[in-house]
């Protein structure tokens, strides 16, 4: 406590015994200002006390209406955390130091809402309560008290605004699982078209793999044939006359031939005039194999045997 002598200041009394001179010392009182919570609401109450109390203290008054630079009134309710540094200084500085002190937090609040907008108002609280502090302390450095906090505890937009914020949030969610349905569905959309994308390559390399190994072995089978074949030829025209060979071939695929021409539907068979010369001339290759042989069997094919002589056949 601040120990007055003959009205003016003597000392500050600590914790423990001090003596008192009646009449000649007395205690300076201080008002304190708080809030009592009651059946009608909170009550701002007054009190005198001539113990200064040295621990951090908290002063919350009511909340005040402000308006904010885009003309939207909100009430805002404030709180603030103080410690009294130097009780001389906060018993002669100011009259009324609780007072002060809720004094001027309601003027620097409306001060920096002023400044903005609603929204930034309502998504800036740290950047409203430091610089409440920052003004706070610097004016108040001369009462003697530190100030150590100070908080917005509530913003309340009228009731019209807030409705329609809540329409805007609840649009703005909506909006946000659409878009977020959407993804989902564009991926799985995407993942479904790269499966069907994947499914198509593979079955298209199976299908080419086996058609290239089908070609392959076509090619094999006809190269094997054409060899046979080739060498067929081979040994028959070294058993036949010189040009000769030539004459044979054709009449081979000339007898190769025939089955196919008997298949048709028509029941008359017309056979070119030079048939009959070609199948002499196949019977006189025979002839010519057959006396030039040694005993052993004929390189030409049993095809040949059967010869075509006035529309008959003859055994040789």
């Amino acid at each position: 406590m601040v120990i007055e002598r003959l009205g003016r200041f003597n000392r500050v009394a600590r914790s423990g015994l001090n003596l008192l001179i009646p009449f000649v010392e007395r205690p300076k009182t201080l008002d304190v200002r708080y809030l009592e919570s009651g059946l009608q609401g909170n009550k701002l109450m007054i009190s005198s006390t001539s113990r200064i109390d040295l621990r951090e203290q908290v002063l919350n008054f009511p909340s005040q209406p402000v308006i904010t630079k885009d003309n939207v009134t909100i009430d805002i309710d404030a709180v603030i955390y103080y410690r009294v540094a130097d009780p001389q200084k906060a018993m002669y500085a100011v009259q009324n130091l609780p007072y002060a002190l809720e004094t001027l937090t309601r003027t620097t609040l409306r001060n920096i809402v002023g400044e903005m907008e609603l929204d930034s108002t309502l998504g800036s609280r740290d950047v409203i309560n430091r610089r409440m502090r920052e003004v706070i302390e610097e004016a108040s450095i001369g009462w003697g008290v530190d100030v150590t906090r100070v908080e917005l505890q509530s913003i309340e937009p009228p009731h019209d605004i807030q409705q329609s914020m809540e329409l805007q949030m609840r649009a703005e969610r909506e909006r946000r699982a659409a878009v977020t349905n959407a993804e989902a569905g564009k991926r799985a959309a995407i993942l479904e078209a790269e499966g069907v994308r994947e499914s198509q390559i593979r079955r298209a390399e199976g299908e080419k793999e086996a058609s290239v190994l089908r070609a392959q072995g076509l090619a094999e089978a006809r190269l094997a044939m054409a060899n046979a074949e080739a060498e067929a030829l081979q040994r028959v025209a070294g058993s036949l006359p010189d040009g000769q060979a030539a004459v044979y071939l054709l009449g081979v695929k000339y007898l190769e031939a025939l089955p196919s021409l008997a298949q048709g539907k028509g029941s008359t068979i017309f056979l070119p005039v030079e048939a009959a010369g070609v199948m002499g001339a196949l019977g006189g290759l025979r002839e010519l194999l057959v006396r030039g042989g040694s005993g052993g069997d004929s390189a030409v094919p049993s095809q040949i045997g059967p010869r075509l002589d006035g529309g008959t056949q003859r055994d040789r």
